[in-house]
């Protein structure tokens, strides 16, 4: 059993049975709903279920689903019996899975209809020894996906989630098991080389985190929280876990769309979500194709995370969501998502205040929360002088380590209890986080350091400019050389830097975006020194982050850019 004085994500349900023991906490876009009862219930058969199946603690089960309310039973199941749930990305290849699969080493592998044709193919392969139970979430043969259902069960591989909950005889376990080494969850994240990489997060990070998103967002049991993030991601895992925690009423859909999104805010009253700017853009987009009549009300907290708000999608939520604190976060998952907080409707400094004989900029990002400690540590890298440095965090928020070789590894991540967020940034006097850019990704020009993303961040400011990735390419004289790749706004035209301007208002070339650079007060050596038209969408890894060495060789094998300074 757990120890009484130790952390346990499972321990949620209690509350919930106080909270919500008679009324609904979860309802998915199939109508299906649950009361808090009903659904302890689930997870406590599913957790008796799965000891039945040989599942101990310390194993690892991984999961590929859409978001339903039986992939949030399984979560606290998993957990319940002291085993690992380690979550795969619903939008990898087979062939990605497969890498995150050899890195883990589960002993159960559970899935959706959807996913059953991994599911064959793994049972087809010899690499995946370890695996010893397959199970299958909710109905194979309302999916679509009825042949593989049928292969499944008549080779005998498989069983399903619900027919091992109707199984259980005899009187359930209530108190959930401690986990070795407190480990309670495998987030897998792409990093800078696009291969998956299994950060192991621990039940006391995952309480503590949702304790500050419920202390700062303001999450209780009054709320009616749609899950716009999967559940393979920290931001939606850990938002999913503060919303068990307060009391609150889940509304789940498959995936995100527009659509979905904002039948299910009208059906059931939603008051929270949360966002990243591609999902704000979709929403603003939808409404306004739609020609959605009328402010939302019900919606009083939104948190963002994932990049920050243009203006224009600020100015587009507080119309659309009049009621809604718009919350901003900063985060990773070695950190258990949000390290830092700022609240986007209070005003707020736009542009850091230049320190006498420092260097300063980047983009604000509000700050640590009350169980973060943040330093600045200083390299090699950076002047004496410059406050800038690389943002490291400590605290029982971090990562446990990375999972390899069965088993967590922290040797390479964490030094003197410091994890370094691989970000770089400083602090101003009023204790908020200015943000630079990754270390990874920045550019000596000349002796200088220049960060992308605040490149980026001031290009992205130009009316004329729908999306824009900075990069540094090769230079004999400057030793890297900034570029800048530019997708423009629909009914905006592109004019290279050779052509002649037609005088029409929605011009966009190289020469405006200088000026606009300088206007903005850019530091001449961050001013890109070329310009190129993007048209295709860049690449990315399955999160959503640029591979920007990707995008460099694409540039250097196939693109002539032209120098305009």
């Amino acid at each position: 059993m757990a120890r009484h004085c130790q952390g346990h994500i499972a321990q949620c349900l209690g509350g919930i049975l106080a909270r919500r023991g008679g009324a609904t906490v979860a309802v998915d876009s199939g109508g299906r709903s649950i009361t808090g009862a009903e659904f302890i219930d689930g997870v406590r058969r599913l957790a008796a279920g799965l000891v039945g199946h040989g599942v101990r603690p310390g194993d690892v089960v991984a999961a590929v689903a859409f978001n339903s309310i039986e992939y949030v039973e399984l979560f606290l199941a998993v957990a319940h019996v002291g085993a690992i749930i380690a979550p795969l990305n619903y939008r990898w290849s087979f062939e990605e899975a497969a890498q995150a699969l050899e890195l883990v080493e589960p002993t159960a592998f559970i899935f959706d209809g959807v996913f059953s044709s991994w599911a064959l193919r793994l049972t087809d392969s010899t690499k995946y020894s370890s695996i010893g139970l397959y199970l299958i979430l909710g109905d194979a043969c309302s999916t679509g996906h009825a042949a593989n259902y049928k292969i499944l069960a008549g080779a005998g591989t498989f069983v399903s989630v619900d027919h091992i909950k109707r199984s259980v005889r005899g009187p359930i376990v209530t108190e959930p098991v401690a986990s070795p080494r407190d480990v309670a969850l495998i987030c897998f994240t792409s990093g800078t080389t696009g291969r998956p990489k299994g950060v192991a997060i621990s039940h006391t990070s995952l309480i503590i985190q949702s304790l500050a998103k419920i202390a700062i967002v303001g999450y209780s049991e009054d709320d009616v929280y749609l899950h716009t993030a999967p559940l393979c991601h920290i931001g939606g895992i850990s938002s999913c876990m503060a919303i068990l925690m307060a009391g609150g009423c889940h509304v789940l859909t498959p995936k995100f769309d527009a659509k979905s999104a904002f039948n299910a805010i009208k059906e059931h009253g939603v008051t929270s979500f949360i966002t990243v700017p591609a999902i704000m853009a979709d929403l603003l987009s939808y409404a306004r194709k739609e020609r959605i009549s009328g402010p939302v009300m019900t919606v009083t907290k939104i948190l963002n995370g994932g990049g920050g708000l243009s203006e224009e999608l600020m100015d587009g939520a507080s119309q659309l969501f009049p009621c809604a604190a718009i919350f901003s976060a900063y985060g990773m998952t070695e950190a258990c998502s949000s390290l830092t907080f700022m609240d986007l409707n209070k005003p707020k400094l736009q542009e850091p205040k230049i320190q006498p004989g420092n260097h300063s900029g980047g983009v604000c990002v509000g700050k640590p929360a009350p169980h973060v400690e943040i330093q600045i540590g200083m390299d090699g890298n950076n002047p004496i002088s410059s406050p800038t440095g690389n943002i490291l965090t400590r605290g029982l928020h971090t990562m446990v380590g990375y999972w390899a070789n069965n088993k967590v590894d922290s040797s390479d991540c964490v030094r003197n209890g410091w994890l370094d967020t691989g970000d770089t940034g400083w602090v101003d006097s009023a204790g908020n986080i200015w943000l630079m850019g990754r270390q990874k990704g920045r550019i000596k020009t000349g002796g200088e350091n220049v960060f992308p993303e605040e490149v980026e961040l001031v290009l992205s400011q130009h009316p004329g400019v729908a999306r824009v990735v900075v990069v540094g390419i090769p230079d004999i004289r400057l030793g890297e050389k900034v570029i800048a790749c530019v997708g423009i706004r629909d009914g905006w035209k592109w004019v290279g830097a050779r052509a002649e301007h037609q005088g029409e208002s929605k011009e966009v070339s190289p020469q405006i975006l200088l000026d606009h650079c300088g206007m903005k007060k850019l530091s001449r050596f961050k001013v890109p020194r070329s310009y190129y038209q993007w048209r295709q969408p860049f690449p990315v890894t399955s999160t959503g982050k640029i591979r920007r060495e990707e995008l460099k060789r694409e540039i250097l094998a196939t693109m002539q850019i032209p120098s305009n300074l």
